[in-house]
């Protein structure tokens, strides 16, 4: 705790393990399926202590017929929290193929979520996005959202960054 009697973030000196990759890895695969249905090429899944897989959402994010707030990170957490027990749900993490938003950080803590692994960064997001309007990013890691609460998440990422990169090549604009 810091001293206003607050959890912070942590990911000091963590190193990602194998099933984390793994399981980072099998994200980044489903944001390329999302970018393939024709939606943003974002995607979550929420993992228990073992590697079980409780849920997985793509993003579903664009209008007229997606809803702006079905980003895959809060989707992932919502169906998570309808599966899992919050006691259960802070034993899970939460692995996405970019760094969740300040919006799905807030759905990670309310749903009792306590790890998040990520791959592209939100910074290297925005480079390749640019001032794109469907992506009207608000600059905000996912750390100081999370720094913010009253119980530790912890954070491992960015990861595999390149690896994540690779379904954003080419959609927000024809130079990336």
């Amino acid at each position: 705790m810091d001293e206003a009697g607050k959890h912070r973030s942590i990911d000091a000196g963590a190193i990602p393990s194998a099933l984390d990759l793994a399981l980072l890895r099998q994200a980044i695969a489903l944001s390329a399926e999302s970018r393939a249905k024709g939606h943003h090429p974002f995607a979550a899944l929420v993992a228990d202590e073992t590697g079980k897989v409780i849920a997985i959402a793509g993003n579903n994010s664009l209008p007229p017929q997606g809803d702006p707030t079905q980003h895959a990170e809060l989707a992932a957490a919502a169906l998570a929290a309808r599966a899992l027990p919050p006691e259960q749900l802070a034993k899970c993490t939460l692995y996405t193929s970019a760094e969740p938003c300040c919006m799905c950080a807030g759905a990670i803590y309310w749903c009792n979520i306590g790890r998040v692994v990520y791959g592209l960064s939100e910074g290297k997001l925005l480079e390749m996005t640019g001032a794109h309007p469907e992506n009207p990013t608000l600059s905000l890691p996912c750390r100081q959202v999370f720094a913010t609460g009253h119980r530790s998440i912890e954070v491992l990422g960015p990861l595999l960054e390149d690896e994540a990169a690779v379904p954003h090549h080419g959609f927000w604009n024809k130079s990336s």
